[in-house]
């Protein structure tokens, strides 16, 4: 489409979380590069997207991952925390694109930048896919390590996300100084753990 352009593709991960950071990357890949595994993150295998961040990151001309926390969230809507994730993640880049492929429907313009807007984007091109790859396993990483502070969330597992497990832990415990304030934690306001 845009193949005389450098072009980044950008994604986050971590949107309809409970708790914890939302992660957004942007990755510019080789022109001839493909890959017959590299797909939308949430359709492949956590084993899978971990050797793909391996070979993503030693075969991509530049990417970068950007973290907006939850504190963030709460001031600004996770509408606007992901776009600033997604700019901090462009501006990141060792190599200015050109044009930008962005995951989704919604995004602010970056400087001076031409973007594009693609529901399902990372299911149609690699820049994109490859950038929810690596907002994905960076984030995960991340709510694994903070599980050890706070076991009970199981967040090792669920990573943030609104499971039943998840939401029986905030009523019984309390929510805790990762959670996003701004969300319906469940339906009542609860005691603050730090």
């Amino acid at each position: 489409m845009y193949y005389n352009l450098i072009e980044a593709g950008s994604d986050e991960a971590g949107r309809g979380c409970l708790a914890g950071p939302v992660v957004a990357a942007a990755v510019i890949l080789p022109k001839n590069y493909r890959h017959p595994v590299l797909n939308d993150s949430k359709k492949l295998t956590a084993i899978q997207r971990l050797n793909l961040r391996d070979e993503i990151i030693s075969k991509a001309i530049s990417w970068k991952v950007a973290f907006v926390d939850n504190k963030e969230i709460d001031e600004l809507n996770i509408l606007r925390a992901s776009i600033k994730a997604m700019h901090l993640a462009i501006e990141g880049l060792s190599r200015k694109p050109q044009f930008l492929l962005i995951d989704g429907n919604r995004f602010f313009p970056y400087k001076e930048i031409r973007h594009k807007t693609i529901v399902k984007g990372d299911q149609m091109f690699l820049s994109i896919a490859a950038a929810s790859v690596l907002a994905k396993t960076f984030r995960d990483e991340y709510m694994e390590k903070i599980h050890d502070e706070f076991p009970v969330y199981e967040w090792k597992n669920n990573k943030g996300y609104p499971t039943p497990l998840h939401k029986a832990a905030i009523m019984k415990f309390g929510v805790t100084s990762y959670h996003r304030r701004s969300f319906n934690l469940y339906d009542t306001q609860m005691k603050i753990i730090f």
